[in-house]
């Protein structure tokens, strides 16, 4: 176990006796001090290379002086004043930008608020104010947030929904398609959809489409493993809503600003979405979700339906249109695909090397790595997911695991080649390590994570 992070654990036992146990999923007793591009340090002065970007958040990587420096003007004229009631530029600046970005050339509006959870809220309110309809489809293990809306709309955790109910009404969950774990045993030779047959059922059966305002749907399945979908599920699932006057409503919190290589998600399989919710990478680590969508949509609400007294703060409007420049000028959606596919590459080379590796997935730097512990029957292997991320952080790199099993790989954008290379070498030997059964079982009594 890692020797020297004596302050990281006095502060981690402190933390114990005054924050929530229910606001943190952790994964080792790591605590930031001070961050830079891919590089974080902790209150010890341990250096860890970044392959996590806090969740998606740091697009642009920690600190990023061109957002640093926006904040630090913008705090210099003023914090806030609510755009509630009154008015400030920052706002309609970023509005605009976002309007820019997004796909579909029809006019669109735009409404703030603080994180990913609470626009999905939003996005469920202007699906039945606008539709007049009050069914909403969402997925089996996505994950939309921790708002009531949110919750509701998920179907990732049971801890998530325990104790406090009810949870909203008229919320549906089918089956994500899942090309690994084909429910139909098909594969990509083979595969005629069949998995759309679960949809169809349930809008024949139980859910009557007539009554379905909107599918929330995240492009690419983020905490359910970075599970892609195939474009044929995609296609048919846009005609689907197209016959039926259903909207789109594309989650982009995980995946947006670069992430996969694209603005958004949504735009690699051609499809314009009604709504999209977007939070995480839009403003490097300052509270902010968005909602853009179809201006008539948008008006289908009155005030204050969806109105919050610090949305669209201005330090955080000016860090958001920092962020989008960073982008724009550095290039970050072709440098996003590029690293992205060099990293798949060097990973579907230790997928070979490493039996314990079953899938490779992803688009640009948003990749997950699923562990198992048989080829054939693609069983979860939660606790080599558990001891390889410790492993790594104990090796100085920061790296999480979701769905019980599948590594996590989303480092900032702006990460280098060469730390690519350091990253990958780590996770090669934090896996060794483990099938050599040299990391202690002790491990997982520290590791909950997600």
């Amino acid at each position: 176990m890692k020797e020297n992070i004596e302050r990281c654990k006095a502060i981690v036992g402190e933390d114990e006796q005054v924050i929530s146990a229910f606001t943190r999923s952790a994964y080792y007793p790591l605590v930031i001090k001070g961050a830079l591009g891919s590089t974080i340090v902790d209150a010890d002065d341990n250096e860890y290379l970044d392959f996590l970007s806090s969740a998606a958040v740091l697009n642009v990587g920690s600190n990023h002086p061109r957002v640093v420096e926006a904040i630090i003007q913008q705090t210099k004229a003023f914090i806030h004043y609510t755009p509630g009631y009154m008015y400030h530029s920052p706002q309609i600046e970023l509005a605009n930008k976002l309007i820019e970005i997004t796909p579909g050339d029809f006019k669109k509006k735009v409404a703030f608020g603080l994180s990913g959870s609470d626009a999905i809220d939003g996005v469920i309110k202007l699906a039945r104010a606008y539709t007049g309809r009050t069914k909403i489809i969402s997925f089996e293990q996505s994950y939309h947030g921790s708002t009531y809306g949110a919750i509701s709309v998920s179907a990732i955790s049971l801890n998530m929904r325990r104790k406090i109910g009810p949870l909203l009404p008229g919320m549906h969950h089918i089956p994500y398609p899942d090309c690994y774990r084909c429910s139909s045993g098909q594969n990509e030779r083979t595969c005629h959809v069949e998995c759309f047959q679960q949809l169809e059922n349930a809008l024949k059966y139980y859910i009557p489409v007539d009554e379905v305002a909107g599918f929330i749907i995240e492009p690419i399945a983020g905490d359910a493993g970075l599970i892609v979908p195939p474009q044929k599920y995609m296609d048919k699932l846009k005609a689907l809503c197209a016959k039926h006057d259903i909207l789109i409503i594309s989650d982009e919190v995980q995946q947006g600003f670069g992430r996969t290589g694209k603005w958004f998600g949504i735009e690699h399989f051609d499809i314009v979405p009604d709504i999209i919710a977007m939070g995480k990478g839009i403003s490097s680590g300052m509270p902010m979700s968005a909602i853009v969508a179809r201006k008539d949509i948008i008006e289908s609400m009155e005030d204050p339906a969806h109105l919050f007294t610090m949305e669209g703060n201005p330090v955080v409007c000016k860090a958001a249109l920092a962020t989008i420049e960073v982008i724009e000028e550095e290039e970050l959606l072709s440098e996003s695909t590029e690293l992205g596919n060099y990293t798949m590459k060097c990973l579907k080379e230790l997928k070979e090397k490493y039996a314990i590796i079953g899938d490779i997935r992803g688009k640009g730097l948003s990749i997950g790595v699923d562990l198992i512990k048989n080829v054939e029957t693609k069983e979860r292997h939660r606790e080599a997911a558990a001891k390889i991320c410790y492993e790594c952080y104990e090796r100085g790199m920061i790296l999480t695991f979701f769905a019980n099993n599948v590594l996590r790989i989303q480092p900032p954008l702006v990460i280098t080649k060469e730390e690519i290379d350091k990253g990958i070498s780590i996770i090669e030997e934090s896996i060794k390590a483990y099938l050599d059964g040299e990391i202690s079982d002790e491990v997982l009594e520290v590791v909950k994570g997600w």
